[in-house]
């Protein structure tokens, strides 16, 4: 489950990265909102990543004897 969620958020900070050099024709078009969505996905799936990794760590300690 880490390695999906840490993919999601890199694959949105790509995408971030790759729409950066097009910020001026993203802003004179109104679509800037697609460059922070992406930047939002990724600090959310970094979030994920905390999460997914306590609750798997918790789920191993349930489960040890």
């Amino acid at each position: 489950m880490v390695a999906t969620v840490t993919g999601g958020a890199i694959l949105w900070f790509v995408l971030f990265l790759v729409q950066l050099p097009f910020y001026g024709w993203l802003d004179d078009h109104g679509h800037l909102w697609w460059m922070w969505t992406c930047l939002a996905g990724a600090g959310l799936g970094l979030i994920g990543i905390w999460y997914v990794r306590g609750r798997e760590a918790a789920i191993k300690r349930a489960s040890a004897p």
